[in-house]
C-alpha cells in the first residue's frame, strides 16, 4: 500500500525529532543555532505545519546526517506536500478527519470499537447517508461528498495489501434501526458479506457481556514500519483526538483485548446478525 501524505508527514516529524534528541539539543537551541525560532523546529517535529525540503536539508546538514538519510527525508517532505485523493472533496472532509484518513490508508492493522453504529468501513451508502443526514449541520452537497469518501475508503479492506481489520461492536449497533427496517436489513446483509473477506474480523459485544471497559468508540492504528509507532484515534461531532505514546497505546490495547474477550466469537456473531435479520421480517 502506497504511503499517504499524512503518514509521510508523520514519519518525517518522527525522524526529525529523533535526530535532535540524538544530538541532545532542545528545539530552542536548534532554532538559535540556525537563526530560526524554537517554535519552527517544534512545528516541524509535530507535523503541525508544512515542512519545506530546503529546511530539511538545512537541518540534516546541521545534524551531520549521511547524504542518504538527508535525501530520504527531503523526499518525505516533498511527498508530504502532495494532495490526497480525499482532499478533492473539500469541505465534505474536515481537516481533523482528513488526518485520520491519511493514517488509515497507511495502516497495517486496525482495531476498532463501536458502541452506537456499525464501523464506517462496513457501511452501505444508504446507512452512511442516513447517519450524515440525521441532525447534520452540513449542507447537502457536503453530505454527498462525505458519503462518497466513506465509500471510497472501503476499497482498502478488499485490496491485496489490506490491513488486518478487527472490529468489536455493541449489540445495540446491530439492533438499532437506522433509517428503516429495509435499509437496516440490507446493511446487515452487507456486513455478513464483508466478514467473508480475509482482512475482516467482526465480533459483537452482547448486552449480557457483563462489565467491560467504559469507553466511547476508538481505533488503534498500527503501521508496517516499526519506526512508525501506533496511534489511537477518537472522534467527536466537530473534532478528534489523536493519542500517541506507550502509556496510551498500552491502555487502549488492553481495553480492546478485554472487549473482544467478552464479545461473541466471529461465528456466533454471524449467528446473532442472522437472527436479528429474521426478527426484522416478522
Amino acid at each position: 500500500m502506497a504511503g499517504s501524505p499524512t503518514a509521510r508527514r508523520r514519519r518525517l516529524s518522527i525522524e526529525l525529532k529523533k535526530l535532535r534528541e540524538k544530538n541532545s539539543m532542545t528545539c530552542a537551541q536548534v532554532g538559535a543555532a540556525l537563526d530560526w525560532s524554537g517554535s519552527k523546529v517544534n512545528r516541524m517535529e509535530t507535523g503541525s505545519g508544512r515542512v519545506q525540503p530546503s529546511d530539511v536539508d538545512v537541518l540534516c546538514r546541521f545534524y551531520e546526517t549521511t547524504d542518504e538519510l538527508r535525501e530520504f527525508l527531503k523526499s518525505l517532505a516533498r511527498q508530504a506536500k502532495t494532495r490526497s485523493w480525499w482532499q478533492v472533496h473539500g469541505s465534505g472532509v474536515p481537516e481533523w478527519f482528513s488526518i485520520y484518513i491519511g493514517l488509515e490508508q497507511d495502516a497495517s492493522t486496525l482495531r476498532q470499537y463501536q458502541c452506537e453504529v456499525l464501523p464506517g468501513l462496513l457501511q452501505t451508502e444508504p446507512y452512511a447517508r442516513e447517519l450524515h443526514t440525521c441532525g447534520s449541520y452540513m449542507p447537502p452537497a457536503d453530505i454527498d461528498r462525505a458519503v462518497r469518501v466513506r465509500l471510497e475508503r472501503q476499497s482498502m479492506i478488499s485490496a491485496p495489501d489490506a490491513p488486518d481489520c478487527w472490529f468489536v461492536v455493541s449489540e445495540g449497533a446491530v439492533r438499532r434501526v437506522i433509517g428503516d427496517r429495509e435499509l437496516m436489513r440490507a446493511q446487515l446483509e452487507h456486513v455478513l458479506d464483508a466478514v467473508q473477506l480475509p482482512s475482516v474480523t467482526l465480533q459483537v459485544l452482547p448486552f449480557d457481556a457483563g462489565t467491560c471497559p467504559t469507553t466511547g468508540p476508538f481505533t488503534v492504528l498500527g503501521f508496517p514500519d516499526p519506526e512508525d509507532p501506533d496511534i489511537v484515534y477518537r472522534d467527536g461531532i466537530t473534532d478528534a483526538m489523536y493519542l500517541e505514546g506507550e502509556p496510551h497505546i498500552r491502555e487502549y490495547n488492553r481495553a480492546f483485548d478485554e472487549l473482544r474477550a467478552a464479545a461473541l466469537s466471529p461465528r456466533r456473531t454471524m449467528e446473532l446478525i442472522n437472527s436479528v435479520m429474521k426478527e426484522s421480517t416478522r
